[in-house]
């Protein structure tokens, strides 16, 4: 897998994309523009573009996250409506900055009834995606449970997918912490659940890992990373992962704290001892 790290963009998108050649990745994640914000985003193309061309250069893989206010699941508003312009903004930025997609998490919906929550993400995704000429996909996140059990299951991801009129601009992003924390993952059911996702076409689309240990045990449905190792998964959790996992060319990324250099580097090796 092409292990990496999450990288600031503060100094422009083409430094993103050296600082994570210099760390030694392979690859790396980006927030298109300020995390806290759906504000759409006047960015540098020219910037951009050099990234790309530094990336493929370089061979780095990058993707990008969508700011944390992105919720799918909300109803038709102004809300909707600013998260769908967010989201066409995201998509313009990082197909400049050649990147295979933009990370969004599943949503969580305050509706009374459940079905509409599922029906307002696929709205929201189809509306995002109308139009679309890019090759930057649309990748859905799996979620930890944490307030709404939402997005924490294959089946809904792959279902959501499905019923989309965009499929084939839908992949998935697998976060280790969330899968854990959510109680999909336990140390005694990892085959079992692989076999599912075979089953339902999960890791026929899956471009992008999350690697986060998780600060609680499994079924908790608490999103709290922890560094590789550090946490109720474990160095043997993820060692057996990596040996299952059926899909390899991966950018897979650590959204974890820096280590004691102020970087990912050292647990970008740690990462890699564990690979087969």
């Amino acid at each position: 897998m092409k292990v990496g790290c999450h990288i600031s963009i503060r100094r422009g998108y083409t430094q993103a994309a050296r600082t994570a050649a210099a760390l030694g990745a392979a690859s790396f994640q980006y927030f298109p523009k300020n995390p806290r914000s759906l504000t759409v985003k006047a960015f540098d193309r020219q910037d951009a573009e050099a990234c790309a061309a530094y990336c493929r250069e370089h061979g780095l893989l990058s993707i990008a996250h969508t700011p944390y206010p992105v919720n799918l699941a909300v109803p038709e508003s102004p809300l909707r409506r600013a998260t769908v312009a967010s989201l066409h903004n995201d998509l313009e930025i990082a197909e400049a900055c050649g990147s295979l997609g933009i990370i969004v998490h599943f949503g969580k919906s305050k509706e009374t009834d459940p079905l509409q929550g599922y029906k307002n993400i696929i709205q929201c995704i189809n509306e995002a995606l109308s139009g679309w000429k890019g090759n930057t996909m649309l990748l859905l996140e799996n979620l930890a449970g944490e307030g709404s059990a939402m997005g924490t299951t294959l089946e809904e991801l792959t279902q959501i997918r499905r019923l989309s009129d965009y499929r084939d601009r839908i992949g998935f992003c697998l976060d280790t912490c969330h899968l854990f924390a959510s109680g999909v993952w336990r140390r005694d059911n990892l085959r079992r659940w692989m076999a599912n996702g075979e089953e339902l076409g999960f890791f026929s689309h899956l471009k992008a890992l999350h690697l986060n240990d998780s600060a609680y045990p499994s079924g908790a449905c608490k999103d709290r990373h922890a560094n590789i190792g550090q946490g109720h998964i474990g160095l043997e959790g993820f060692r057996e992962l990596f040996s299952l996992l059926p899909v390899r060319e991966l950018p897979a990324v650590l959204e974890t704290g820096a280590g004691s250099d102020g970087s990912h580097r050292m647990e970008m090796e740690l990462v890699r001892s564990l690979m087969p």
